[in-house]
């Protein structure tokens, strides 16, 4: 059959009116494809053969998703009675401004999204949908949304009028039989499921550039297959091992002392001994948001934003090779409270059925601690109330500060120096009733729109610089007037951050993009010193548990960086759907559909596969798949049992 005979069966009559709005569709997205590669300011993108490659699979994806608005359309064009026009053309218009709306507000929301994440939509934009309020009023103090929306407004009249007056003859055209214009809309109606079946999300997946396949992507189509796809089964989609295997290699990776039960008990459970007295000293953990290695002296930043963290690193324990597992906080504050690999989907702070497990919290809380988690918004954003409540956790956010006492707030939180005061307040209320603290603080002000108090720092509100510099002050501060409290040389201070500022990478697990500190300071109790093992942020805890000599049962799949660590150095990290695991110079990418790719950690080269990347193959599915079995079949609670 000729192109011209299917175009004559697609667009009989007025239906040639949704060849227009196609068109239209594919260059508004193509001219999007073309603004994100701009606004990504790397030039070498524009190479002919490596723009055009993912225009052309873009163009591919926008037709799928062309296809299911197309059937309403087809249907409208097709049945609207011949001898009212008049009426086809009112509706064609408020029909089209709708769309053209529609389609310039996705475009500009894009722009946006891509700014923070660099990246098409995913499943973080389907759980920005959970959380309206913040994110729009995050979007509100971020952004100028009078001009923006004008913009929007102005961008969307124009695609219009261009629309209208482009279809404005159609609307007349001859009317072909109706069984030829049925006969198009029967074929406009099996499109969607065509494009449903023959669409791939692999298809924008053809170079070893994260950001390039990023442009191949469309908007719509990321979003909906985000949506179906934000929690996915590890041992159903993933690269797997024999289950007995992957556990004895999970077990050679973790040290302890193996209970009784043999091969009846998880792999990763164990007894972990302590080499001396246990310390009983307080515990205060601050996980600080988006706080990036390089943002600091110690990592060779010369701009002077955190000069009170460089101090405390002198003056502490500083780890230089430590590795967040995600992209975001619920990812972060996962590793850091429950030890846990970063399997696909939610962080388990964000799925049901997550209380009652056992978590750096429980450890403390048999000890005879009060683990609290302070919280300088309100709790209830990414499930954190449910989650470290449902965990023996004493939750206390913003909800505790009396307006009187608030220096600062904006839609994310209060000012990092009220969450401060508050926590000072709270560990001294501990300190009175003689009972140890386990305070886990997390901060906000380092996030977008990037505002806190006048008169801090030397740096204005509203630049990421100024934000990391206002955290540094509040965090000095803090230990500041905590060296005045009484229960301060018993006191020890671990500083991490959730995660990094990062997004663009030219490969998918830029390892560079995850790159945190951890100080641990505490001047009675911790001599300084410098760490440069490669770890993970699951090892914070136990790295804690360590300094404090405590003996426990272990059901945690991180280790000691003190002690484990140095044997075995490697780290874990994810970013949506592909997972991955570093350990000497090489990265394993594990991704949907059994697909893996072994890099090298600098290049971002594949790597030949020899013995010993299969051997770091093996390592890293060993993890992420005894972990997920884990999870599932409830080895992580505190009584175990099936789920």
């Amino acid at each position: 059959m000729s192109l011209r005979s299917i175009d004559a069966l697609l667009f009989p009559s007025r239906l040639a009116i949704l060849r227009v709005l196609i068109v239209a569709f594919l260059a508004f997205n193509a001219l999007t494809r073309l603004a994100l590669a701009v606004y990504n300011g790397e030039p070498s993108l524009f190479l002919p053969w490596r723009i055009l490659p993912a225009m052309a699979i873009g163009a591919v994806f926008d037709l799928g998703v062309a296809a299911f608005a197309a059937l309403p359309l087809a249907a409208l064009l097709a049945w609207w009675p011949e001898r009212r026009p008049g009426g086809l053309r009112v509706v064609l218009a408020l029909v089209l401004l709708l769309l053209c709306t529609v389609m310039v507000l996705v475009g500009a929301s894009e722009l946006v999204f891509w700014n923070e994440f660099a990246s098409r939509f995913n499943f973080i934009a389907v759980d920005y949908l959970v959380y309206t309020n913040e994110v729009i009023g995050n979007i509100r103090e971020s952004y100028n949304m009078p001009l923006l929306l004008m913009l929007v407004g102005i961008a969307s009249l124009l695609l219009w009028w261009g629309v209208v007056r482009r279809i404005g003859p159609l609307v007349s055209a001859p009317a072909a039989g109706l069984g030829a214009r049925s006969r198009a809309v029967a074929l406009w109606a099996l499109a969607p499921f065509v494009a449903f079946g023959a669409l791939d999300a692999r298809y924008k997946e053809f170079s070893n550039d994260a950001q390039l396949n990023e442009l191949a992507g469309d908007g719509y189509f990321d979003f909906f297959h985000a949506f179906r796809a934000n929690e996915i089964d590890y041992e159903r989609f993933y690269k797997t091992l024999p289950p007995e295997r992957a556990g004895r290699i999970l077990a050679g990776q973790l040290d302890g002392v193996r209970p009784p039960g043999g091969n009846l008990r998880p792999p990763f459970e164990r007894d972990i001994v302590g080499k001396g007295p246990e310390k009983r000293l307080n515990v205060v953990l601050i996980s600080v948001e988006a706080l990036s290695a390089d943002f600091m002296a110690a990592f060779g930043n010369r701009e002077g934003l955190t000069p009170r963290l460089d101090q405390f690193a002198r003056d502490g324990l500083l780890f230089t090779r430590v590795y967040a597992t995600g992209t975001r906080t619920a990812r972060g504050l996962e590793a850091l409270t429950l030890s846990f690999p970063p399997t696909p989907g939610y962080s388990i702070v964000k799925r049901p059925d997550n209380e009652g497990l056992f978590s750096l919290g429980s450890v403390f809380k048999e000890k005879g601690y009060e683990p609290l988690y302070l919280y300088g918004g309100y709790a209830y954003f990414d499930n954190m109330e449910a989650f470290f409540s449902g965990n023996g956790y004493t939750v206390i956010d913003r909800t505790a500060i009396k307006s009187e006492d608030i220096s600062y707030e904006n839609i994310w939180g209060v000012a990092d120096e009220d969450l401060f005061k508050l926590a000072l307040g709270e560990l001294d209320k501990r300190w009175a009733v003689h009972r140890p603290f386990f305070a886990h603080i997390m901060t906000v002000s380092n996030h977008r729109p990037f505002a806190y108090p006048a008169g801090r720092i030397d740096l204005p509100p509203g630049t990421r610089q100024g934000a990391v510099k206002y955290t540094d002050f509040a965090i000095g501060q803090f230990i500041d007037r905590a060296r005045a409290k009484p229960w301060f040389g018993r006191t020890l201070f671990a500083i991490v951050a959730d995660h990094t500022h990062k997004g663009r990478g030219r490969t998918e697990l830029p390892l560079e993009n995850y790159h945190i500190p951890l100080i641990v300071y505490s001047p009675a109790q911790v001599r300084p010193g410098r760490i440069d093992t490669i770890a993970s942020q699951i090892d914070v805890g136990p790295t804690v548990l360590g300094l404090l000599d405590f003996s426990y049962p272990s059901r945690f799949f991180g280790h000691d960086i003190l002690r484990e660590g140095a044997k075995r150095p490697r780290a874990l990290f994810a970013n949506y759907q592909t997972v991955g695991y570093y350990r000497d110079g090489v990265v394993v990418e594990l991704k949907p559909k059994g697909r893996y790719r072994i890099v090298d950690a600098e290049s971002g080269q594949p790597r030949a596969e020899d013995a010993r990347s299969a051997q770091l193959l093996e390592e890293a599915i060993s993890y992420y798949q005894s972990a997920s079995r884990a999870y599932k079949s409830g080895d992580l609670r505190l009584a175990r049992g099936p789920r």
